[in-house]
């Protein structure tokens, strides 16, 4: 079934979410150490077509790339190694930890589980790729 992959990319960890097979709903799905993010990929790929990847990209305030966007351009340059047919979207990443801890909140997750930064990321990849496919609607 056709999938796309939402990535928050860190340094350390690597949050992944995907779509369902419309392309209505994100859902968290995994953190992955950043450097085994593209054979988590790979895997993922054997059993779901991936159509798209939309990543989270940094940018400031001001909408010019942050310090972090160089980590993220290096792990582009992977991905399009790893996957050349695969497109690839950025999405505006700013405000998705914030937006990620509100919904652990509205959720009911409890506060020492909202410390996990594993869950922080991949909830973070979930709204990457749902604002993308909120705008593609």
């Amino acid at each position: 079934m056709d999938r796309m992959i939402g990535i928050d990319y860190g340094r350390a960890r690597v949050g992944v979410a995907m779509s369902d097979p419309l392309g209505i709903f994100a859902s968290p799905l995994e953190t992955v150490p950043a450097a085994k993010i593209i054979d988590y990929l790979q895997k993922l790929s054997a059993s779901e077509t991936l159509v798209r990847f939309v990543v989270g990209y940094p940018v400031n305030l001001d909408g010019r790339p942050s310090e972090a966007a160089s980590d993220v351009d290096v792990f582009l340059k992977r991905l399009a190694k790893a996957f050349p047919d695969v497109p690839v979207s950025l999405e505006d990443e700013r405000f998705t930890s914030v937006l990620a801890h509100r919904a652990m909140i509205d959720g009911g997750m409890k506060k020492s589980d909202r410390r996990d930064k594993n869950s922080v990321d991949r909830i973070s990849a979930a709204i990457i790729l749902q604002s993308y496919m909120d705008k593609k609607k």
